[in-house]
This record gives C-alpha cells, sequence and structure tokens, in this order.
C-alpha cells in the first residue's frame, strides 16, 4: 500500500476534513497543524470535525473552517445514534481528503465503517501505517509528543509542517476584555507575570500548590515586580483565592473572571508566565511570551505547550511521570521548591537575552 504523496499539487482536492476531538490542550495544539493544512490548500474547502464544547469556545469565529462539525462523543448511552450522525454529516461532505489527527479506536472505526457504506474517501491520512489511513508517517519512537505524530502525518501528505505554535483567532471582543482587565488593574506591558496555578480538578497532582506558588510571587514582588496576576476557572477558584490570601494587594486575582479567549490577549503583554500541566497553558502558548511549565507525575516529553518560548521544569525522581491520580507523598513537586524555579526563571531570562 501506498503511504505518501503529495497532496497539495493534486489538484482534485477541493474538500478536506481535519478531525481532531481530544482534550483542550491537544486541539490547542493541533492548530499549528490546522494551520500548515490551510496553507497548504488555498481556496479549498477545508472542514473542522470537533467536539462541541471547542466548536462554541474555540472555533466559532475561526476563518479557517467554512464549516464545523460537532458530534458530543461524551455521552456514552447514545453511541449508535452519535455514530449515525457522523457517518451521515461525512458523508453529506463529500470529501476528497480526510486528515484524522485523532487516531484512535473510534476515528479509524467511523472511517472504516464510512469505507463500507459506499463513501470511499480517496485520501486518509493518519499517524499510523493501518487500515483505513492509505496516507501515513513510519511508526516514530516513543514516547512521542503530540505535535511530533501530527507533524509526521502531515508530511507522509507532503504537507509541510512547520507553524512554531499554536495559532487561534482572537476577536475583537475578546482583545477589549484583555484591555479592560489590564486598564482596571493598572497591568502595564511587561510590568507583570501570570500564573496559571490551577489544573482540572481529577488531575490534583499536576498542582504545585497554593503556598508554592505564594512564596514565589512575594519573593517577585520584593525583587520589583509590580503586578502579580492569577488566571484560573471555576474550578480553580479555591486555589488561586489561598494564593491571594499569603499576598499583596499587588496580586491581581483574575480566577472566575476571564473568558477562554481573553487569556492570550492578557499573556502576551506579560513579562512571563508561570504554569501548572494545564489546558489554559496551552493557550498561553499562542502567544510567544516566556513561560516555564512545571511538570511532576506528567512527562513533559508529552505535556509540554507547544513553542521554543516554552521550558518545562521537573524533579530529578525515578518516580516522575508516573501519571497517578493519587500519592502519598507528592515528592515531585515539593523538590521544585520556589528557589529553584525563581533560578529557572532566571537562568531562562539570561538565556533569551543572549540570543
Amino acid at each position: 500500500m501506498r503511504y505518501r504523496a503529495d497532496l497539495p499539487t493534486d489538484p482534485g482536492i477541493g474538500s478536506i476534513l481535519i478531525i481532531k476531538w481530544s482534550a483542550m490542550g491537544d486541539v490547542i495544539i493541533a492548530t499549528a497543524l490546522f494551520e500548515d493544512i490551510v496553507r497548504a490548500f488555498p481556496d479549498r474547502e477545508i472542514h473542522l470535525d470537533t467536539q462541541p464544547a471547542w466548536r462554541d469556545l474555540l472555533f466559532a469565529h475561526d476563518p479557517r473552517f467554512q464549516r464545523i462539525l460537532a458530534v458530543d462523543w461524551r455521552d456514552r448511552h447514545r453511541r449508535l445514534h452519535q455514530m449515525r450522525t457522523w457517518l451521515r454529516q461525512v458523508r453529506e461532505g463529500n470529501y476528497d481528503l480526510v486528515i484524522d489527527l485523532q487516531c484512535n479506536d473510534r476515528s479509524r472505526l467511523l472511517l472504516s465503517l464510512l469505507g463500507l457504506s459506499g463513501r470511499r474517501i480517496r485520501y486518509r491520512l493518519g499517524n499510523r501505517r493501518q487500515l483505513p489511513y492509505n496516507l501515513a508517517p513510519e511508526e516514530l519512537p516513543r514516547p512521542a509528543h503530540t505535535i511530533a505524530r501530527g507533524r509526521a502525518a502531515l508530511e507522509a501528505g507532503g504537507i509541510p509542517a512547520t507553524t512554531p505554535r499554536p495559532v487561534l483567532h482572537i476577536p475583537e471582543r475578546h482583545r477589549a476584555r484583555a484591555q479592560t482587565f489590564m486598564e482596571h488593574h493598572g497591568l502595564a506591558p511587561g510590568g507583570y507575570v501570570i500564573f496559571l496555578p490551577g489544573c482540572n480538578v481529577h488531575g490534583h497532582l499536576k498542582r504545585w500548590g497554593a503556598a508554592r506558588y505564594a512564596m514565589l510571587a512575594n519573593q517577585l514582588h520584593r525583587e520589583g515586580l509590580e503586578r502579580i496576576v492569577l488566571i484560573g476557572g471555576p474550578d480553580e477558584m479555591d486555589e488561586c483565592q489561598r494564593i491571594a490570601q499569603q499576598c499583596g494587594p499587588w496580586l491581581v486575582n483574575l480566577a472566575g473572571q476571564t473568558e477562554i479567549l481573553d487569556i492570550p490577549p492578557l499573556c502576551e503583554p506579560a513579562r512571563f508566565i508561570v504554569a501548572n500541566d494545564t489546558g489554559t497553558a496551552h493557550l498561553a502558548a499562542a502567544t510567544s511570551t516566556p513561560m516555564t511549565v512545571l511538570c511532576g507525575p506528567t512527562d513533559p516529553r508529552r505535556v509540554k505547550p507547544l513553542g521554543d518560548n516554552v521550558t518545562a521544569l521537573q524533579a530529578e525522581l525515578p518516580c516522575v511521570n508516573c501519571y497517578r491520580k493519587t500519592c502519598s507523598h507528592h515528592s515531585c513537586m515539593m523538590m521544585l521548591t520556589p528557589a529553584r524555579v525563581l533560578k529557572h526563571l532566571r537562568e531562562t531570562a539570561r538565556s533569551r537575552a543572549r540570543a
């Protein structure tokens, strides 16, 4: 079976479907690949198949896509209905090329069923050399970052994969909201840093901890930094409040106040960002602002946000990358002391200055 082609030179490709469901962080990373695809196929009809939440929060006003398909796969009791809906929508799209950036059992099954139903798509690009794909790269060494797998897949189709960081289209409404926050709290460009100290409630071991963030914030303020800004979602408000209680009025707590697409324009003028392994860190990576991500139970080779402005810091322990949901000691985060993080931030700043 042929597994490579030069797709952008094929004039017969008029309509393209990109599949990417997954968690928010992975979808945001994939926006760099979306950009590569759009650049490789100018003036073609490009549709995105994603989850309803990401359609509404991230792509509702994205000009790159003429249509967004969104089947909600979270309801396990409606699988047959969901599959029928998906198959109907994709058959109606009459696509010449499907680029499967999800590449899991469900997407492979659906594409196989689509072929069996009589609607065989000419080019089916994935990241594994197996059915239903007829375009795919050779197997990558593991562990491989999701962007490495995606780029390898695109290159197997002759699509240059060069976009260095996520690309999100921010409506003017969100830029205006970010500007209002900055003016209200006295946030001057380059005069504040952003902390992203939360994560979802099921991954609490990925949190560095309120006490450590507060110690780092106080030390940065003593060294002359005017403002520290906390950003988090509704389930991270308690964590941000614990940090705020240990700091002074110079700390700005925006937890629960921002919308998803407010975050990149707030991060762009910041001096730097410190974050846990969390979805909002991937949002912040859509900017060029230097960011340090603190990793403990998760593997930075797999989870680090995309961009050469992003560094990951992790303790050297035999139990790191365990991906556990419970732990009796949490040593991987305890060993990342505020002093060690501050040293890393200084070294990173000096390295960037030399560059």
